[in-house]
């Protein structure tokens, strides 16, 4: 967990505090000096929970368990992200119908799972001539990938490739 910047006991440095107690009944503003005591008398820690309101509200609890339960909700928060990748497929501009249906089923597959499909159409030698060809293809999988994925960046050469991302639909 990175380091929290939370101020505990003695390095609270106010002159007073908005105090609020173990079950969550506020107390007042009271005197740092007299917060400290009242938590030092119960065995617990006061903790500054937020600074930046006027006077900065303190609340009596123990800190390690509070650490612990900010430590949990940050690996549940972690737990529940979900990485999107993405999974590029190389064609040729003259693919055979076959290989097309081929890689659509798999293209479909990925967008399924929820992950992005970046479609490189790779022209080799004299074929760049045929740049329209490329974009008729990109524009046939973008026909056919409709209900899966929708295309996020459109069709752009890099270098002797015609680059396409789709991403899927929610």
């Amino acid at each position: 967990m990175k380091d929290l910047n939370i101020r505990v006991n003695e390095k609270i440095r106010v002159p007073e505090v908005r105090l609020i107690d173990t079950d969550g009944k506020q107390i007042g503003i009271v005197p740092t000096s007299e917060a400290l005591r009242i938590a030092y008398e119960k065995g617990l820690d006061l903790v500054e929970v937020n600074p930046s309101a006027n006077p900065p509200v303190c609340k009596i609890m123990d800190f390690g368990k509070y650490k612990y339960e900010l430590e949990k909700k940050e690996r549940e928060a972690r737990k529940k992200l979900k990485e999107i990748e993405v999974k590029e497929f190389k064609i040729g501009f003259n693919i055979s119908e076959h290989d097309y249906s081929y890689r659509k089923e798999h293209m479909i597959e990925v967008l399924k799972e929820g992950n992005k499909v970046k479609v490189s159409i790779v022209f080799k030698g004299r074929q760049l001539a045929f740049k329209d060809k490329g974009y008729d293809l990109i524009n046939k999988i973008a026909e056919d990938l409709k209900p899966y994925g929708a295309l996020e960046k459109e069709p752009k050469f890099e270098g002797k490739r015609l680059v396409a991302v789709f991403a899927p639909v929610r």
